[in-house]
């Protein structure tokens, strides 16, 4: 059988794999590259749908290694069920950091300074001045204390923040302070003038912010979402967004791609962005040099980085770190 790599960039573009493996290039056409069941490592296509990226799944019946380009794994989970037990799961922790963490600045600092109310006033010619808030002396909050979170917590460290709460799903102490457990979330968020969610999706994180959550968020505050779309309810946010009771900036929505005419698009304060966080300028250097480890560690039979699950036995698996 042939040791199969299939890649969603031309190998050609990427310096230093090992030599061995056949390299296949696959971003998700109608045609494989080669037969599915002689692929061992598998990466699947950026910015494509679900049902593109699990297509050639049930077919590999030798594959080794699922490796994303995303932080996030959801896209992939549906397909996880026709795999052989022991295949590892990898995601692109290291590649979107940057890009994730920069647009989230990009985000709150455009809604508070009031970014597109200037350009809508420069549509019209208009000179609109005026005082606006400010992120320095805010409380920000950070749901979801992965490398992502932690990302974005260096970059707002020169802003002169009063305070940043961190929460995950347990209880841990980093260099910039205490990392608070989820069941601590109903009492951070009443002080937080910014709640920033970078969480991955998974059952207990779909629906979080709900209208409980959005309920006890401080009045003007500003909910950030650069997760996933399903973590909001987006019933319960446009209801807090008609009040004007805070304010909304959304990488990702629920659903996705917003379709023309959803009540989101025209809800009082909100700005919205399709789903960018990542597909950068940063993206492809860092996604190069994370194949060329991760193929390189698979060739030589050396423990592969960002292992998020085991493919177990009927369909289960065993968690590794998720990144939250």
């Amino acid at each position: 059988m042939t040791a199969d790599i299939w890649l969603p960039i031309a190998p050609q573009e990427i310096e230093g794999l090992p030599e061995g493996p056949r390299y296949l290039f696959w971003d998700g056409g109608e045609e494989f590259p080669g037969d599915p069941a002689d692929c061992a490592f598998y990466v699947v296509p950026y910015m494509k749908p679900t049902e593109v990226g699990v297509r050639p799944l049930p077919g590999m019946k030798a594959v080794q290694v699922v490796q994303t380009l995303t932080a996030g794994i959801d896209h992939v989970e549906p397909g996880l069920k026709h795999l052989r037990p022991g295949v590892r799961l990898c995601n692109a922790r290291g590649v979107h950091e940057a890009s994730t963490a920069e647009l989230t600045l990009t985000l709150i600092l455009a809604s508070l300074r009031g970014i597109p109310d200037f350009v809508r006033a420069q549509d019209r010619g208009e000179w609109l001045g005026g005082f606006r808030p400010a992120l320095a002396d805010k409380s920000a909050l950070i749901v979801g204390y992965g490398s992502i979170g932690a990302a974005i917590e260096d970059r707002l460290a020169p802003f002169e923040l009063a305070r940043v709460a961190r929460v995950a799903r347990s209880r841990r102490t980093t260099a910039r302070g205490p990392v608070h457990p989820l069941t601590e979330l109903p009492s951070l968020l009443p002080d937080a003038d910014v709640v920033i969610l970078c969480t991955p999706l998974t059952e207990a994180t779909t629906g979080l912010v709900n209208a409980g959550f959005l309920g006890r968020m401080k009045a003007g505050a500003l909910l950030v979402n650069v997760a996933r779309g399903p973590v909001v309810d987006t019933t319960a946010l446009l209801a807090e967004l008609e009040r004007g009771r805070i304010t909304a900036a959304l990488d990702v929505t629920d659903p996705e791609p917003l379709p023309a005419g959803h009540p989101l698009w025209q809800a009082p304060g909100v700005l919205i962005s399709p789903h960018v966080g990542g597909p950068t300028s940063a993206f492809l250097p860092r996604a190069k040099r994370l194949l060329t480890d991760q193929v390189n560690r698979f060739v030589n039979h050396e423990p592969l980085r960002n292992v998020i699950l085991t493919t177990g036995e009927n369909g289960a698996w065993m968690p590794g770190e998720i990144g939250m």
